[in-house]
């Protein structure tokens, strides 16, 4: 994935005969990376007319490829919508996609043996972690995805996270220039506002393609992506994340699918943690700030025929996250939030999966490990909003929920999840044990009062498959 926060290369079109046309595209300067259909290349793009973005964008084009390039140039300066072209995100996407993950392993649809391979392993998963968590099952269904499936139906979550950002980096753009000449450089603004939102288009479509290819369902990266109650498995990531592990096909599936089923638990029975997740997200990014002054100078020197100038500010720190002490805090609720998510989810899989699957451990580890190097949720985040996340937090996070297990038992580790005042903070990260024996709060005298005074009973998580279980018993669980 790239780490140019908001480039502007374009991938090439799917060549509609095959080889012959990726070898046309090879020879029109296609090659392997993004295609650079406006001159637009990302830093280093080597390539005849690479410093001359005129060049670039008629040297070596074909009628055919001119034609697609001042259609898509005409899309991109016509745009009128939000601070994200959001058509332009999943054109590129599904571009991304159709050309293949790094690996080599190409997209393909879902066969009936795949579907109902995925619907079993979800069905024998819930099964097993209902002996490893409180929480009920919350996949209402199983459903098999390709990578271009997974795109659709997660680009509406991708809009929720993305567009905070985006919104502060284009009132930033339209606002550089002096009141008095706004008025007169209307066009201009309205030109620099669509390329902005063709600008994060392009990237969130790159990135959210590029990570069609390496994710397993809908929660890798920690947050729900997909439709609520939906655990989804991706067949083609799947066979390739297992094919040089040495572990039956069938348990490799059958592992990741406890991983999506018990974040389907968690998201499903804890009504507070998605918005919980996203409210982080959107408080780190209205901490962002935008560098106005080298905004306005590129503004003041703006050539229309070198739009990389604007590219290369961007890519240059044009937005950084404040150093303040809120930012820090919503940094660190975020990052602690995930760990916690993610944390738990690998604590509760291992003891579900550890007295089934002879491959557990090793599978443990290697998803670990991918992670700690740099898996979809460090690389996504750090190339849509400029966040990234600190590995290390995971496996903190996991050895903490462990070790409530033991101190308090499955219904004592899991009614942590009743409020969010109730969950670890990034201190007792550092200091499991402290917090493991140390008294919890009792919230229900809290809630109670919080319910008369709202009129009612405050409405509280089902994270008990007791449903009938008494409210008087909640303290003692959390003890």
């Amino acid at each position: 994935m790239s780490d140019t926060p908001f480039g502007f290369g374009l991938p090439p079109e799917e060549p509609d005969d095959g080889d012959e046309g990726k070898k046309k595209d090879q020879q029109s300067g296609g090659g392997q990376g993004p295609a650079n259909p406006f001159g637009f290349g990302f830093p280093g793009a080597g390539g005849p007319g690479a410093d001359n973005p005129l060049a670039a964008m008629f040297g070596s084009m074909n009628p055919n490829d001119l034609g697609a390039a001042f259609q898509q140039l005409g899309q991109m300066l016509s745009y009128e919508g939000g601070p994200v072209n959001w058509d332009m995100a999943k054109q590129i996407a599904r571009q991304t996609v159709s050309q293949g993950a790094p690996d080599g392993s190409k997209d393909s649809s879902v066969g009936p043996a795949e579907r109902s391979g995925v619907e079993e392993a979800v069905r024998l998963s819930d099964l097993w972690l209902d002996d490893a968590t409180s929480l009920p099952s919350g996949a209402g269904s199983a459903v098999a995805w390709s990578r271009a499936e997974w795109v659709e139906a997660t680009l509406p979550v991708w809009k929720e996270l993305v567009d905070p950002v985006a919104e502060r980096v284009g009132a930033a753009m339209g606002d550089v220039l002096p009141e008095e000449m706004q008025a007169m450089a209307g066009p201009l603004i309205g030109m620099m506002r669509s390329m902005g939102g063709a600008m994060f288009g392009t990237q969130i479509g790159q990135a959210v393609g590029v990570l069609a290819g390496e994710v397993f369902g809908s929660t890798d990266i920690g947050l729900p992506l997909g439709p609520a109650g939906r655990a989804a498995l991706l067949p083609v990531n799947v066979e390739a994340f297992g094919k040089d592990l040495g572990v039956p096909k069938e348990e490799v599936r059958l592992y990741l699918a406890l991983r999506e089923a018990a974040h389907q638990r968690l998201f499903a029975h804890v009504p507070w943690l998605r918005s919980h997740l996203f409210g982080a997200v959107e408080g780190y990014a209205r901490g962002i700030k935008v560098d106005t002054a080298k905004l306005e100078d590129v503004v003041g020197q703006l050539d229309p025929s070198n739009p990389e100038q604007l590219q290369d500010a961007l890519q240059q720190g044009m937005f950084q996250p404040e150093d303040t002490p809120a930012q820090k805090a919503a940094l660190a609720r975020l990052e602690t939030a995930l760990a916690l998510v993610e944390g738990w989810v690998d604590a509760v899989v291992h003891a579900a999966a550890k007295p089934r699957l002879s491959s557990a451990d090793a599978l443990r580890e290697t998803l670990r490990r991918r992670r700690a190097s740099g898996g979809p949720a460090e690389q996504t985040f750090a190339t849509l909003i400029g966040l990234e996340l600190r590995p290390r937090r995971l496996r903190d996070a996991s050895r903490l929920w462990a070790s409530l297990t033991d101190a308090r038992g499955v219904d004592g580790r899991d009614a942590l999840w009743a409020h969010p005042d109730m969950l670890p903070t990034a201190s007792d990260l550092d200091d499991p044990d402290g917090f493991v024996h140390r008294e919890q709060m009792d919230f229900s005298e809290l809630d109670k009062m919080l319910g008369e005074a709202a009129g009612g009973s405050a409405e509280k998580p089902n994270l008990t498959k007791n449903e009938d279980k008494k409210d008087d018993d909640k303290g003692d669980s959390d003890e």
